[in-house]
Order: structure tokens, then C-alpha cells, then sequence
């Protein structure tokens, strides 16, 4: 009697032999197998369509220790297309469920899975993993965890990335009938910064438009968000990820439809406006998680080379993909070196908090600000606030253990395309009046950009 072949006989075709495409550091064998298994942690960001075959792909491509995170819960809308959802699950942590279904199906596989915002997490916890897998349909919250993962990235002297301190990044994103994989190696490839221009500007709607001559729903609900919530609210603001902010947006909406006779506002399109989402296929969300899990496995394990470094994928008409090799912006904010700042050894932790908000490339307000593993300050909880406020009157450079130069991250609120929007920055900071750094009468900042600086 023939033995029963082994489950996992697809993936040792590319873990146990070798073969023209390999990375340098490719060892093919059953411990590299095992290794995967027991070792290698992967967090996947977002269980909605693309994040729920994300999961199960990576299950079944040999990972064995994953983690998941989204703050949303599952709606009836979902079910056309997230498959690892059911009408019982309505109302449930998309997280929660997400991994109870892959851990029911694919045996050995541990998914732990976190109910909660991106931000709401340390950055310790992101720090954990060897890579971060995303499924996301918001540019603001790859934004986020584009420069979290950046922010662990360090430059050695001579402005080159230190290996063991990049986190590499796989991201997938669909439109309709379109979707795009793209591998991103902090420091190697470009980030998501590199090439926001890659994604089209939301479309906005003349107020005037909204205001007298609404002409479509969309029109109707953008009223009802734009105009309506400030004048009846005032100084509250609107919040897309709570439900009542939301449901109040749609009956508004659907005042302001019977007004003038315009048909095809839903709750669902009132989500889609609001948070510019565009409908999902799950057919392309299964060929874009396919691609991102097997350049997960291609980082970790070495077995091929791996993208270079974006896939566009077209299924509207016919089918086309695409691989561009798009370049890195050395200069990058998140992602290069960082902006150098230079400080007198007196400033305190306050004044250099209200620096942040006077940079004209920060312009960040209400910032918190960490030091290799020690937070110096925390706008929030309020416990946290109170705990760290004694450090606000105390000079930074004590702060920062009285070295001549080091990397602080700083996150708070920045204007981002006449937008509030969370921002993680890495700055380089050198205090000046010590040995080997240059004597100053005030502090001062600049960019280190078109010459080489070594730090």
C-alpha cells in the first residue's frame, strides 16, 4: 500500500530543493520547513475580503503562528464576499470569528486575534513580528503601519539600512475588477510614502453642488456629512467608524433624497461615500492574497526572487498583470534616514514638542514621543498623559540618557493634504555643546538631504 502523500507536498517543492531562482541565503531542507512553522510570526492586518484569504492562505502556505488585527464588526454586507463569515457572525469582532473559522479548518495553526485599532496598539507589539501582511482598504491606515514599520528601521554611519532592524511589509489592495500586490523592504524598496502618488485623490463635490442642486445620492449624503453634521454639531467631530455617526449621516441623507426626489441612498452607499470604499470582488481578492501570501514566503524562506517590486492586476477586461519596478525616494520622510534635528542640550521636552507643530514638514500637533523602548510623553490615556507629564519640564537630552545623537519617534496629528491624519515620524536628533558636535546659539533644524551627513 502506497503512504498517503504529505499535506504539505506543494510547499516542499519550493522549501526542500533548489532551483535557478533562489535567494543567496537559501537552504533548502525540512528545517527550513519547521523553522517557518515554529518560528516565523506574521501579523495580518485587516479580516475584511482580502484580509479573510490572507489568513487561510498563509495557513495553508505553512505558517503556523499568525496573528490578525481590525477593529470592525461584521455586517450583512459582508457575507457576499468575506466567505469566512455566516449570518450568525453579524454583530461579531471580524478578527475574532476570521480566526476561529482558518484554526477550525487548518490544523496546527495558532491565530491570535486583536479586537482593536491599528493605533490603539504599542509599538512594541508590531516590533514582535518578522513580517506584517496588509489587507487594508484605507490609504490613511497603510499610512500608519507604513511608518511604524519604518520607524524600526535604522541607518548604520554611512547612511545604509542595518539588516536586523527591517521589517518587511507585503501589501495587497483591490478595486472592483482591479488589484495590486507590492512587496516593501524599509530602506531596499520604496515604502508607501515613495509612491502615495499611486493613488488617485478622493473625489470631492463643489459645496454648491451639494448645498443647492444636488443631482445624485451621493450628492445627498456627502450634504448630509459635509454641510449638515457641522451646522447641527458644532464643534464635534465626525467620526466613520461609529456606528450612530454614521446611521445619524443616513437619515440626514435620506432627508435631503426625498427633498428633491432623488432615489438610491442606502446605509450601505452612505458607508461607501463616507469612506470612499469601493466594492470588493472576491474573486480578486483570491489572485491578489494568493500573490502577497507566496511573496510572504518568498521574503521569509528565500525559495525565489522576490517581486520587483508591484503587481497591477486587471480583470475588467480580459486579464493583464503587470510587474513595475518602481524606485525609492531617498529622501523620503518615513522611510530614509529621517529629518535631522539639531538642539540645544537645554531644551526641554515641551519646548520640543511645540517644535514639532512649527515644522514646516511635521506640522504635527498634540505629539507623543518614544525613545528606543521608553515612552518620554503619551497625549493619551489620560493615565499615561499623567504618568509622563513630570518629563514635559525636563531638558530632552536627559531624557535621552545624555547621548550626543539617537532616534526618537514622534506620533500624533499632521495636516496631510488640507486633512488631520495620524502620523509616526522617525527623527534623527543631535544636541549640540557636546563633544564633537558643533557649538550653536539656538537651536535649530534642518534636512539632511542632498549631502551625506554621517551621524
Amino acid at each position: 500500500m502506497d503512504a498517503p502523500e504529505s499535506k504539505s507536498r506543494d510547499l516542499d517543492k519550493l522549501l526542500l530543493r533548489s532551483g535557478n531562482l533562489v535567494g543567496p541565503g537559501f537552504f533548502p531542507g525540512t528545517d527550513l520547513r519547521d523553522d517557518i512553522r515554529e518560528y516565523v510570526r506574521v501579523l495580518v492586518v485587516g479580516a475584511g475580503g482580502l484580509g479573510c484569504e490572507l489568513l487561510k492562505d498563509l495557513a495553508l502556505s505553512g505558517f503556523r503562528n499568525l496573528d490578525v488585527i481590525d477593529m470592525d464588526r461584521i455586517e450583512v454586507t459582508n457575507l457576499n464576499r468575506q466567505f469566512l463569515f455566516r449570518l450568525e457572525d453579524v454583530g461579531k469582532p471580524k478578527a475574532e470569528v476570521a480566526a476561529k473559522r482558518v484554526m477550525e479548518r487548518v490544523s496546527g495553526v495558532e491565530i491570535v486575534p486583536h479586537f482593536s485599532r491599528i493605533e490603539d496598539k504599542e509599538l512594541d507589539f508590531y516590533n514582535d513580528f518578522n513580517i506584517i501582511a496588509l489587507g487594508l482598504d484605507s490609504i490613511e491606515a497603510r499610512r500608519y503601519i507604513n511608518g511604524v514599520a519604518c520607524g524600526f528601521l535604522e541607518y548604520d554611519e554611512d547612511d545604509t539600512p542595518r539588516s536586523e532592524t527591517i521589517k518587511p511589509m507585503v501589501d495587497g489592495g483591490t478595486e472592483g475588477f482591479k488589484g495590486h500586490a507590492r512587496v516593501i523592504v524599509p530602506g531596499v524598496t520604496p515604502c508607501f510614502e515613495c509612491t502615495i502618488w499611486l493613488f488617485p485623490p478622493q473625489v470631492k463635490f463643489p459645496l454648491c453642488t451639494l448645498a443647492e442642486t444636488p443631482r445624485n445620492a451621493a450628492h445627498c449624503i456627502e450634504y448630509a456629512h459635509l454641510i449638515k453634521w457641522p451646522e447641527v454639531h458644532g464643534g464635534k467631530s465626525f467620526d466613520p467608524d461609529e456606528p450612530e455617526h454614521m446611521k445619524w449621516v443616513y437619515d440626514e441623507a435620506i432627508k435631503r433624497a426625498e427633498l428633491f426626489g432623488i432615489p438610491g441612498v442606502t446605509y450601505s452607499l452612505t458607508q461607501g461615500v463616507v469612506k470612499n470604499i469601493i466594492p470588493a470582488i472576491a474573486s480578486t481578492n483570491a489572485i491578489i492574497s494568493a500573490a502577497c501570501a507566496l511573496e510572504t514566503l518568498k521574503i521569509v524562506s528565500g525559495c525565489s526572487k522576490t517581486l520587483a517590486n508591484y503587481l497591477t492586476y486587471n480583470g475588467g477586461e480580459g486579464l493583464h498583470t503587470k510587474v513595475t519596478e518602481f524606485v525609492r525616494d531617498k529622501e523620503c520622510l518615513v522611510c530614509g534616514p529621517g529629518i535631522l534635528i539639531e538642539l540645544d542640550t537645554s531644551i526641554t521636552l515641551q519646548k520640543f514638542i511645540d517644535m514639532l507643530e512649527e515644522h514646516p514638514k511635521l506640522l504635527l500637533s498634540k505629539a507623543s514621543v518614544k525613545h528606543g523602548k521608553d515612552s518620554l510623553y503619551m497625549q493619551a490615556p489620560p493615565v499615561l498623559e499623567e504618568m509622563h507629564r513630570p518629563n514635559l519640564s525636563k531638558p530632552l537630552y536627559d531624557l535621552m540618557g545624555r547621548v550626543e545623537k539617537d532616534t526618537v519617534h514622534v506620533f500624533g496629528t499632521a495636516l496631510k493634504n488640507e486633512e488631520k491624519q495620524s502620523s509616526l515620524t522617525k527623527l534623527r536628533v543631535v544636541f549640540k555643546e557636546v563633544d564633537g558636535v558643533a557649538d550653536m546659539d539656538t537651536a535649530m533644524w534642518r534636512m539632511n538631504s542632498k549631502r551625506k551627513t554621517p551621524l
